[in-house]
């Protein structure tokens, strides 16, 4: 198992980050954390090591800087959170420990938004997207037709509005894809049993997607 402190460059600034590769990785996903979150989310933190014991590895980054995070309007800037993923990509591929690993993305609230729109413009790197409770409309119907990895949706059967939300972004997703709602879930799933089964769910989409690359 492979664990290192991350410094990725983006923008001006250097975002800090956790990669985590286990023994005979076949792929590495990248977080993308919504608003308010970080890179050390409990819920995405739990999702990542059930995606280690699949044989997938994890790289948690911090999107925004502590500054940045104090403007709220920065949480929903979907272009900035977009270009600080899009770095991070950059960077898995310049990695010597990752630059062969198909790469998926893990999306959460906006940063589920980022994640699509990123797997729009590098159609030829994303090979798979999963969203927690996330806001995919707001990556713009243009983007959201041109996304060509298998995406997988997973929202709380009782997150009303972001079930909506979600219904209309999945129409407009052409690649494959998949909506699946949590009985019983509220917007964090904090319910019981249901955090694990978004995890269950994610590993398997990733298991199913990330298959090994030559070359």
């Amino acid at each position: 198992m492979l664990k290192e402190l991350a410094h990725i460059p983006a923008d001006s600034i250097s975002l800090e980050g956790m990669l985590e590769l286990p023994n005979n990785v076949q792929g590495v996903v990248l977080f993308a954390h919504g608003s308010g979150s970080s890179r050390f989310s409990p819920r995405n933190n739990y999702v990542a090591e059930v995606l280690r014991e699949a044989g997938i590895g994890t790289l948690l980054i911090d999107l925004l800087t502590r500054q940045e995070d104090s403007d709220y309007a920065n949480r929903f800037n979907i272009p900035l959170l977009t270009r600080r993923l899009l770095a991070a990509v950059r960077w898995l591929g310049d990695t010597s420990q990752t630059r062969i690993l198909p790469i998926g993305l893990f999306g959460a609230s906006t940063g589920a938004a980022a994640a699509l729109t990123v797997a729009a413009r590098l159609p030829e790197k994303i090979d798979a997207v999963v969203s927690r409770s996330g806001r995919p409309d707001l990556a713009g119907e243009d983007d959201l037709h041109k996304v060509k990895a298998p995406t997988l949706l997973l929202v709380g059967g009782l997150d009303d509005v972001v079930i909506e939300l979600n219904q209309q972004a999945f129409a407009s997703l052409s690649c494959l894809k998949e909506l699946v709602i949590v009985p019983g879930a509220t917007h964090l799933f904090e319910e019981p049993g249901t955090l694990e089964e978004v995890a269950q769910k994610a590993a398997h989409w990733f298991t199913r997607f990330l298959g090994p690359r030559v070359g």
